[in-house]
């Protein structure tokens, strides 16, 4: 039997990777605003945290690599709310410290997994979904990185997939004018999270010249809300880029 969906004033979004980082601090303020949200991510204990008991928070184990757990996650959504309004596609990691020359292709594999085929396959469960409901449309946000346009040091599968991003974000764009849907990528640069730990911004990055260099951060409250920013605009506009990055990190000019 079909479930009536619960209503509710906010519009519905779907983050996923919200057990941490940007997508958890995302969640967090897309609830302050009203907005009502479901929690992906692989660990259930992570997810719950960040949703914190709060009444509009549905938390839903996912692996977005593995297309049954995908359509779980939206089936689930759709069960409870009926609608997809916006969706954060955040999902990634950071991959192997490795250059083209050295990576295996199990690391690489594993890489692109995560951070392209997952994002491919949530953004077309959400344009179904999209395109089903009445009214039709809605807005889908791809994180990016600031290594889609300037890649650090041995980070091959990283960069590589951050790039292919941008193609991804442009083919939803275009594909979904005639539904309004419309999909905007955000690029961020070291915003405080666990994975600037992984590659040492805080104590010394690994820079283009062999140095090592402490990189500015910034808040992670701030770059969500960029996100909210791209997420709370009219259908009537799209916002295709938007770059965020610590004041003064070496990335606009030579460091």
């Amino acid at each position: 039997m079909t479930a009536t969906p619960t209503p509710g004033p906010g519009p519905v979004a779907v983050v996923t990777g919200a057990g941490s980082g940007i997508g958890r601090a995302v969640a967090r303020q897309m609830l302050a605003q009203g907005y009502r949200v479901a929690l992906a991510g692989r660990r259930e204990a992570q997810l719950l945290d960040t949703a914190d008991g709060h009444p509009d928070a549905l938390a839903v184990p996912c692996d977005v690599t593995v297309p049954d757990d995908v359509e779980r996650l939206f089936a689930a959504v759709l069960h409870r709310w009926g609608r997809v309004d916006v969706l954060f596609n955040n999902a990634g990691v950071f991959g192997p410290a490795a250059s083209v020359d050295d990576i295996t292709l199990a690391d690489w594999e594993a890489t692109v997994a995560v951070n392209l085929t997952g994002s491919l396959l949530c953004a077309g469960a959400a344009v179904r979904a999209m395109k089903a409901q009445s009214p039709p449309g809605g807005r889908i946000i791809n994180n990016g990185s600031i290594s889609a346009h300037s890649p650090r040091p041995r980070t091959v599968a990283y960069a590589v997939t951050k790039h292919a991003m941008t193609g991804l974000t442009k083919s939803i764009e275009l594909d979904g004018r005639a539904f309004g849907i419309t999909c905007g990528q955000i690029d961020i640069g070291n915003t405080a999270t666990e994975i600037m730990d992984t590659i040492g911004v805080g104590s010394g990055a690994l820079q283009a010249d062999g140095t090592r260099k402490v990189e500015p951060m910034f808040p992670v409250e701030d770059a969500a809300r960029a996100v909210l920013m791209m997420a709370g605009m009219p259908p009537s506009a799209s916002v295709g880029s938007v770059v965020i990055t610590a004041a003064g990190m070496p990335f606009i000019g030579r460091g």
